[in-house]
């Protein structure tokens, strides 16, 4: 290709914090271009953030349906290429389908849609269209959460018996949804869904697990916790799980973990040793072995070809440059925009290239809420996890 990728956007307007990240992560590598936004149901505040961001105010839209009817009427060489969805989850599926019909490829804001049914619907929709979806589970874009994965891939632990999985955080440990949009949304089931902290981040963490394991959840036993009066929706919660495999499971989140910021960690041990990884240190993967000392593994320090090509892939810096949560966020809109330029050009994309989350995580991650509060108002101590 000798042109950026063009990019629309519905949601993120000025201040919306996930509006932001997405965009930076967009721009990081030089691929993509914002041209076309309908970044807030209040217009007045859609056309200001317009101005913001510099975009052409005939491109600046007060409502996503316009934007994705008359963008989907230009000349192909001005055309948009995908459209990012940033809305509260409530309001991923309509958009979704509509630009997918519209002949748009989609990067969608995790959860992927408000039900699973609507998750189903939007796969049926990918396949009739053909069309590339990106999901934005970020901690997936990690170099080190790819090494991790490839050496379970590759059979270095043996086969895996067990699982750990946490993500606590402390930023509803009160009542903040009173003043904070971020967190009225959040703990809204008519905004949110039918979880407050499991759909918000207990998706990531069982996404991080299955993604690492190379396993899938086979059944589950939840157990979730609303501990600040008055609200509706689970702020805490822990689940056992089994896996495919036979192996076992523990995934923790909480919301009212006081003093917590985002410390998701994972561990996975094998028959011959084990990996740790953090999100707090996310440059550095622990390789514990059963009759040997422990390795640490460094991003951007692959040197001797002991790290895979999937981790180098998703490097961007020499060793002892930190990299993180942006730069985990870029690499999923870069592997995006590869093998849409790859399609656009009529070449296979690489392997690399094709290394990010789609509509069957986005499927998974609904069926895992689903399960997860099924089980936990269920008498039962363990249930099959269904889709």
């Amino acid at each position: 290709m000798n042109r950026k990728l063009r990019m629309g956007m519905i949601g993120g307007g000025k201040d919306a914090f996930i509006g932001a990240i997405h965009r930076i992560a967009a721009n990081m590598d030089g691929l993509i271009e914002l041209k076309a936004g309908a970044l807030s149901v209040n217009p007045e505040v859609a056309m200001e953030s317009g101005k913001i961001l510099f975009l052409d105010p005939a491109r600046t839209y007060t409502d996503y349906k316009t934007m994705l009817e008359k963008e989907a009427a230009l000349p192909e060489s001005e055309r948009l290429d995908f459209i990012t969805i940033v809305t509260p989850n409530f309001a991923h599926f309509e958009p979704a389908m509509l630009a997918l019909d519209k002949g748009f490829n989609v990067v969608i804001e995790k959860p992927i849609t408000f039900t699973l049914d609507e998750a189903k619907q939007l796969k049926a929709k990918v396949e009739e269209t053909g069309r590339t979806l990106l999901l934005t589970h970020t901690y997936t874009g990690y170099p080190l959460v790819k090494q991790a994965r490839r050496m379970v891939a590759d059979g270095v632990l043996g086969k895996i018996r067990k699982v750990w999985v946490e993500y606590p955080q402390g930023w509803l440990s009160r009542a903040t949804e009173k003043d904070s949009a971020g967190a009225a949304w959040r703990t809204d089931p008519k905004r949110s869904g039918k979880s407050g902290c499991f759909g918000d981040i207990g998706t990531h963490a069982a996404n991080l697990a299955e993604y690492i394991s190379g396993l899938k959840i086979e059944k589950l036993c939840a157990d979730l916790n609303i501990f600040v009066e008055g609200r509706a929706l689970d702020d805490d919660g822990a689940v056992l799980l089994r896996f495919d495999n036979g192996a076992a499971g523990v995934l923790m989140a909480s919301q009212v973990a006081a003093g917590e910021e985002n410390a998701l960690k994972i561990r996975v041990y094998g028959e011959n040793g084990g990996l740790e990884w953090a999100q707090h240190e996310p440059n550095t993967l622990l390789v514990k072995w059963l009759d040997k000392p422990t390795e640490i593994y460094r991003a951007g320090n692959g040197y001797g070809g002991y790290q895979s090509s999937y981790a180098v892939h998703n490097t961007r810096t020499p060793g002892g440059h930190p990299e993180g949560y942006l730069e985990a966020f870029g690499n999923l809109y870069r592997n995006f925009a590869l093998t849409l330029q790859a399609k656009i050009d009529g070449r296979t994309p690489a392997p690399e290239a094709l290394d990010f989350p789609g509509v069957d995580d986005g499927i998974r991650g609904m069926a895992f809420i689903d399960n997860v509060v099924r089980s936990s108002q269920s008498t039962e101590k363990w249930t099959n996890f269904e889709i």
